[in-house]
């Protein structure tokens, strides 16, 4: 039975990742995590209980930062696949505490990656992030364009692991695969990312702050064609890779927000406000690179996305 590690598997991807797995194929799951603070740890905690119903699933609670937490790991399972989500997340949050992200995106991923080496994993596979584009005016934005003047610090971070992937890929001969995701969707999201808190004030009867006066589009990206995405990531051993994941159908923000207003039924008091500095106004992505080499290629679209997480919003917080 292959055993796949996967880190920080109670946050919305990884947890996604997890449980195709384990309903799908005899694989065993490792899941290493901190279960911090950073958002509602109920929501965490939910996603674990799902995942505790399986044999072949492991929890391991540690701290990334101490490698002796996840050395255990590798001591005690044979680990052939790394999968690595573990990171600080969201630009914003990287301008008022830039010390996690030093912290999370450097040195957990220098800890993770040494190790992956020393036990030498099959294939490592890590999420970078479309925020590392931002800086770039040409779109759709493709792998090949640079990506060498991050305008947040977690853009920043990204970049670096990208770059020390491809350090252990070279030096090491270490499968290295990064995927920079665009906007990933469905029920478990993160309660910082728009739709989520967007749902959250329209049922609340609150207003919504629209940024750039809503003149803004993003690819957002159900988790469904994510998940396939990585499991095919995983399943392909490259010496070093770099691949966009994203829809293919760039949504414009008002677009998004009267598909929330179809599905709660409640139309949104909207608050229209400038763009913020470190913010872009658009990301599009170009996935040629991604479909060549995975073989694959998004099929669900936003309305669908937007229906499910509307629906599970309603069951998980008991809301009508």
């Amino acid at each position: 039975m292959e055993t796949i590690l996967i880190t920080w598997t109670s946050w919305f991807i990884w947890f996604h990742l997890a449980k195709k797995f384990l309903e799908k194929w005899n694989i065993k799951i490792i899941w290493f995590d901190c279960e911090n603070d950073y958002y509602d740890v109920n929501l965490k905690l939910a996603r674990r209980k799902i995942l505790e119903k399986f044999d072949n699933f492991k929890f391991y609670l540690g701290n990334l930062a101490q490698k002796s937490d996840l050395e255990k790991v590798f001591e005690e399972n044979k680990i052939d696949k790394v999968c690595n989500l573990a990171a600080q997340a969201w630009v914003r949050y990287s301008i008022e505490n830039p010390k996690a992200y030093i912290e999370s995106n450097l040195v957990w991923f220098g800890n993770i990656i040494e190790l992956a080496k020393n036990y030498k994993v099959k294939n490592f596979v890590y999420a970078s992030s479309s925020s590392v584009y931002w800086a770039n005016e040409k779109q759709p934005f493709s792998v090949e364009d640079k990506v060498d003047n991050p305008v947040s610090l977690y853009a920043a971070t990204k970049k670096s692991n990208e770059l020390i992937a491809h350090s252990y890929a070279h030096i090491f001969g270490l499968p290295c695969t990064g995927l920079r995701f665009f906007t990933v969707q469905w029920p478990y999201w993160r309660p910082d990312m728009a739709y989520f808190k967007f749902t959250k004030k329209i049922f609340n009867w609150e207003s919504i702050d629209i940024y750039n006066h809503g003149k803004m589009q993003r690819d957002f990206t159900d988790i469904d064609d994510i998940v396939d995405w990585v499991i095919k990531s995983l399943n392909t051993i490259s010496k070093y890779e770099i691949f966009n994941l994203w829809n293919d159908t760039p949504t414009k923000l008002e677009d998004m927000i009267n598909l929330l207003e179809k599905y709660i039924w409640i139309e949104a008091k909207k608050n229209y406000i400038e763009m913020q500095d470190w913010d872009v106004k658009s990301t599009w992505a170009d996935i040629e690179h991604t479909k060549k080499i995975l073989n694959w290629q998004p099929k669900i679209k936003i309305e669908d996305t937007i229906k499910k997480f509307v629906e599970w919003y309603r069951e998980f917080y008991n809301v009508k």
